[in-house]
């Protein structure tokens, strides 16, 4: 297994750098010493807090440890840094003053929470402590302080529970074990129904659980938790789930997590008293409405962690009524609407709130930037700039690339789900359409999926252990939980479909079962659920194709109005191309003749050629494939209208197109009349030890010419005939593989002298402008780019084979060293799906310096995968490339991605 190890820094950052020898920043009335600037100082939650203070919002007081202070815990192994408490008692000092409470005291005891906030937000993937400063003594003094014993046995079993769990290492069921026997035995079902005698009993069932377990009594001391709780959250940065969530979300760079400890806010004293999660818009749609949960009588973490099934929002003012106040809920909801406005216009984007209310004081204990789903971001974008909270500039930028795959997904065909009755609905946390065999484990679903396996996660709530079968599975499905729940939130951040709160579903872990409207479903049933409306269906529904809104064509209008480079797309067919074209293709930058080779008849005139002995032979076989070729790039080039196509001759290695079982082989001798043996034996002729860097691209047309001057003859004849029906073709010839430029000489007089002849042969006279160019993915052709440049009009690199030969990395055996590499920090990013700039782009960099050295006017681009890569894109811009080229799906995101470049 691999072993993960504490990354140093590789960025620097203004806000990164705190004062000499300042470890701990305080916010409150008395003073605010940070700001919203500081985010990789303070995290993104301490930033804010101290933001929020500054512009007089009801905050309650605390102070923030540095990420500085996370990055020298590690440096010393797993210590504290020197002087770090002292600083802390300074700041409960202040919080003392302010609050007019004492830490730890029997009669008015001043409690804390504890928790993470990294520079980039993580939800959930780090700890949490809440009502920290809780002892045996400090209890009675928190009940008559406050007049509500059972509010303060309940902040306490709340204490042990995470203290134990988080800091102690103690497993959660064993806590739950506890509470479910106490519950059983006051015959309730609700935590709020047990009475003050019940959790007294059970605060000291926990502290018996806490003994057992790890040997050790909770801690009396409230100093020594908050010492405790500060180093637990400074660990939790390096927990498998919180590294596997960043290694997902590709976040590098950062030095670790703040810890803010916070005066608490008790939002679980009773009914006029609660706590909620919300956002300022939805985050699944971007619609603009307060999208948000409650719970009456909680604590945050109740919300959060899907315990309890929430309330929306907006029915807070119609049903929540207390005792004390039946106009509660209509007076925080005003407040919540007045917040929103604040906000918004303070911070000009989506925030995630967490607030709590006291004795119905208001009281925000968080806020950051909403995560929110690729057709939220459109949506939110372009309302922000009719709003002009925002200009069209930032709405380009703040978008997600990637996220625009989400919109590009297909949905459940309505026609489909008119047919099928739901088996339930819950909730829609985050949109999609996906389906797939039940996993009941996190563990499961990676590995099913692993094997092939399309599987649904299935769960009563998820956690945040669960986030790498999360990120593996289809969708998620769970049976309680909220809007915002773990599972939720997580899931709207990758654009994963979940449903969630689906109530009606008895979820049997053990058994590796489910249980829906009497209907039972295992592992080897298929569910499919719709996360754009809650319902849960039996069996696979059919998909259709997308429609995309009009607020996503602005996007890609605005995007096409500030990027500088082309966007071309990789397609093999009229199909393709005429997709490409819809997502806004400006050409195409790699069209692969080896894929046109593979259907019907012509695998066999493919096959007879390989296994011709002599030259006649093989062009008989050729003149057989002739008329497909030439008919192929008529469809493609008529598609494109009047675009550039790029199309490369035949790269693979000749083996690839031949059988390799005895079967196939006797079928194919029986077909073109051979000997079952002579294919045997060309086949083993064929066999290559490493056929990546055998005879393959230019080689085969250096040893076998008439291939390229069949493939130059259906390119030319194809442009004449679209000529001839008063179509504008661009075609362009690349030349694959090319190390030496005498390969390229060679090849492109060949090419020359057959698209004269075939112009002679047709007496055409007209005008046929075919440019003649290489892929460079040979690191000899990035070197000598200079000498290669004069024998080419166009070098498009092959990223894919050059990030293979530059790191002597098999593309097909990577992954068997790959995931410790990334896992181990050897590499931030796997090199074939974002492009390694240091070394790979060096020589990228190379070309395009020495390639416009001697040819101003060549033309550059790129046709790996990278080409839809928005890292990757960027470092294009950078290096001045003309275009990028990926899929046809590729080809919004690579347009987006493009803008920001030119904009970053």
């Amino acid at each position: 297994m691999a072993k993960t190890t504490k990354k140093k820094s590789s960025k620097k950052s203004t806000g990164a750098k705190g004062k000499a020898g300042k470890m701990v920043y305080y916010f409150g009335k008395t003073k605010t010493d940070g700001n919203t600037k500081q985010k990789e100082l303070l995290g993104g939650k301490g930033a804010n807090l101290a933001d929020m203070t500054s512009i007089g919002l009801p905050v309650p007081p605390g102070f923030t440890c540095t990420t500085e202070c996370c990055d020298q815990y590690y440096k010393q192994g797993r210590k504290l840094p020197k002087g770090l408490m002292d600083q802390v008692h300074a700041a409960i000092k202040t919080l003392e003053k302010e609050t007019g409470k004492k830490f730890g005291d029997n009669h008015n005891p001043l409690l804390v929470s504890v928790r993470s906030g990294a520079a980039q937000s993580m939800p959930g993937m780090m700890d949490t402590v809440l009502n920290l400063g809780l002892t045996d003594e400090s209890v009675v003094g928190l009940a008559n302080a406050t007049g509500n014993e059972r509010f303060a046995y309940d902040a306490y079993r709340r204490l042990l529970n995470m203290f134990g769990d988080v800091v102690m290492g103690v497993d959660h069921h064993a806590f739950e074990e506890q509470f479910d026997k106490i519950k059983a035995k006051q015959g309730v079902k609700l935590d709020t129904d047990v009475d003050v005698r019940g959790l007294i009993k059970l605060c000291d069932e926990y502290k018996k659980v806490i003994k057992r377990e790890t040997g050790k009594s909770f801690p009396q001391d409230p100093m020594k938790q908050l010492e405790l709780g500060i180093t637990a959250v400074f660990s939790s940065w390096m927990t498998p789930r919180a590294i596997r969530y960043r290694q997902i979300n590709e976040m590098t760079g950062l030095l670790g997590t703040a810890v803010n400890v916070q005066t608490m806010a008790y939002g679980n004293m009773g009914d006029d008293c609660g706590t909620g999660v919300a956002f300022t818009r939805d985050p699944s749609t971007g619609q603009n409405k307060f999208y948000g949960e409650f719970l009456i009588n909680a604590q945050g973490e109740d919300v959060v962690a899907g315990i309890r099934t929430p309330l929306p929002v907006e029915t807070m003012p119609k049903t929540w009524k207390a005792e004390s106040d039946k106009s509660i809920g209509k007076k925080i909801h005003a407040e919540l609407m007045n917040i929103k406005k604040v906000l918004e216009k303070h911070y000009k984007d989506v925030q995630d709130i967490e607030f709590t209310i006291e004795k119905g004081k208001f009281f925000m204990l968080q806020t950051r930037t909403g995560k929110r789903t690729g057709a939220a971001a459109v949506k939110i974008a372009c309302d922000m700039v009719k709003e002009k909270l925002i200009d069209e500039k930032t709405a380009v930028k703040r978008i997600p690339a990637n996220d625009l795959t989400q919109l590009l997904l297909p949905s459940f065909d309505p026609a489909a789900k008119k047919k099928a009755a739901p088996l339930c609905v819950g909730l829609p946390a985050s949109p999609g359409a996906a389906f797939g065999k039940l996993a009941f484990t996190a563990e499961e679903a990676v590995e099913r999926s692993h094997n092939g396996e399309k599987v649904l996660l299935v769960r009563k709530e998820t956690s945040p252990e669960d986030v790498d079968g999360m990120h593996t599975a289809a969708g998620i499905l769970t049976s309680t939980g909220g809007m915002t729940s773990h599972a939720a939130v997580v899931a709207r951040g990758w654009g994963k479909c979940c449903v969630a709160g689906a109530g009606e579903i008895a979820i049997n872990e053990k058994a590796g079962k489910i249980t829906v409207g009497g209907k039972t479903y295992t592992r080897k049933d298929v569910l499919s659920i719709d996360g754009s409306t809650g319902e849960v269906f039996a069996g696979e529904l059919g998909t259709v194709e997308p429609k995309l809104s009009g607020d996503f064509a602005t996007v890609m209008k605005w995007a096409d109005k500030y990027r500088t480079l082309g966007i071309r797309t990789n397609a093999d067919s009229p199909a393709d191309s005429k997709r490409a074209r819809e997502f806004g293709a400006q050409g195409i930058g790699l069209c692969r003749t080896e894929h046109m080779f593979f259907e019907g008849e012509r695998i066999l005139a493919m096959r007879e050629m390989i296994l011709a002995e002599t030259q006649s032979a093989r062009e008989a076989a050729l003149k057989k494939l002739l008329p497909y070729q030439r008919k192929d790039f008529e469809g493609i080039f008529k598609a494109m209208k009047g675009l550039p196509v790029t199309v490369r001759l035949l790269d693979p290695p000749l083996h690839e197109f031949v059988p390799h079982d005895a079967k196939s082989q006797g079928e194919l001798a029986k077909r073109i009349g051979v000997k079952p043996a002579d294919v045997k034996q060309r086949v083993l002729m064929l066999h290559e030890a490493n056929p990546m860097l055998g005879h393959r691209g230019c080689r085969l047309s250096i040893t076998y010419p008439e291939i390229l001057v069949m493939q130059v003859t259906a390119i030319t004849e194809a442009a004449i005939n679209c000529k001839k029906k008063n179509l504008d073709p661009k075609p362009e010839i690349m030349i694959p593989l090319v190390g030496t430029v005498k390969e390229l000489a060679i090849l492109r007089k060949l090419a020359e002298q057959t698209i004269a002849d075939v112009k002679a042969k047709k007496k055409y006279t007209g005008k046929l402008d075919i440019l003649i160019g290489t892929m460079i993915e040979i690191p000899r052709a990035a070197l000598t780019a200079d000498e290669v440049a004069t024998e080419a009009d166009f070098f498009s690199f092959g990223t894919n084979d050059l990030t293979q030969m530059t790191f002597g990395y098999s593309r097909d055996d990577v992954n068997t060293f790959l995931p410790d590499y990334i896992a181990q920090e050897i590499l931030e990013k796997d090199p074939f799906q974002s492009l390694d700039t240091t070394g790979v782009g060096q020589l990228v960099d190379m070309g395009v310096q020495k390639g416009k050295s001697v040819n101003k006017n060549i033309k550059l681009g790129i046709c790996g995968e990278h080409g839809g890569d928005p890292a990757s894109i960027k470092f294009c811009h950078q290096v001045g490339l003309n275009y990028v080229s990926c899929s046809p799906f590729r080809v919004p995101i690579a347009r987006l991605a493009a803008a920001q470049a030119a904009l970053a």
